[in-house]
């Protein structure tokens, strides 16, 4: 079983907002397609539909790796939840590398370690390589370690749950602070419009990365209470 890139997207996102908004979860249709398009913690960015996240809804639904909430005790709308844990027997900190590798892409053991710490608690890069080799053994085989390409420093990881993107997925560039895949810096968020990017230490740029992603976590927040109160608003009448 290979998804789709957008059902990749969409289950790396409800495990992402399980993880960071638990009392956002699971989350509604229009949430969901906020969260697959949102600017932040996402490579490529893109801008999908509610037709399309519905169309990944249903493959991930096929595949058994979601269920549907339907409304209750005060909701009026669908939601829909992942079963990670159920499928594949894995726990948060090895469903949560998993969601990052669907949402970014390729990353090296301290940009996993980083960009999962939001989610889950990883003390060292050494369990962050630990866990990912018992997801690599994984009789389903859910990540491989990536050859290292001339130039880089370090080896990356990949997610093979689902297909990657197609270079022209992208709708605004790549995501703010991860390498384009020719090895640019490819930052659409930066101060410097040209020229090489300044040198940062690895510990700031890891604090840096915790910043956006806190950063990234409460816009999330703000964005599924407004949807929350917007089904309140429709169940009332309003």
């Amino acid at each position: 079983m290979t998804l789709s890139p957008e059902a990749g997207r969409v289950l790396g996102c409800l495990v992402e907002k399980q993880l960071t908004t638990p009392q956002q979860y699971p989350l509604t249709l229009n949430a969901l397609t906020t969260a697959t398009n949102q600017a932040t913690n996402r490579d490529p960015v893109v801008d999908l539909g509610d037709d399309v996240v519905l169309a990944a809804l249903d493959e991930l639904r096929g595949n058994h790796l979601i269920r549907v909430v339907l409304p209750s005790h005060g909701r009026s709308v669908k939601r829909y939840r992942h079963v990670l844990d159920e499928v594949y027997g894995l726990d948060a900190p090895r469903y949560g590398l998993l969601a990052t590798l669907l949402l970014r892409g390729p990353q090296t053991l301290g940009e996993l370690r980083a960009r999962t710490e939001r989610m889950v608690d990883l003390p060292s890069v050494g369990d962050v390589q630990a866990e990912l080799a018992v997801l690599a053994e994984h009789p389903d085989g859910l990540v491989r370690s990536l050859p290292r390409a001339p130039g880089q420093k370090e080896d990356r990881w990949q997610q093979i749950v689902a297909s990657p993107w197609s270079p022209s997925a992208a709708s605004t560039g790549t995501d703010v602070g991860h390498d384009t895949p020719s090895g640019g810096t490819g930052d659409k968020g930066s101060a410097w419009s040209g020229g090489p990017a300044p040198t940062v230490t690895e510990g700031r740029h890891d604090e840096l990365e915790a910043l956006r992603d806190e950063l990234s976590s409460l816009r999330g927040e703000v964005a599924a209470l407004r949807v929350d109160l917007d089904d309140l608003r429709r169940g009332l009448g309003g």
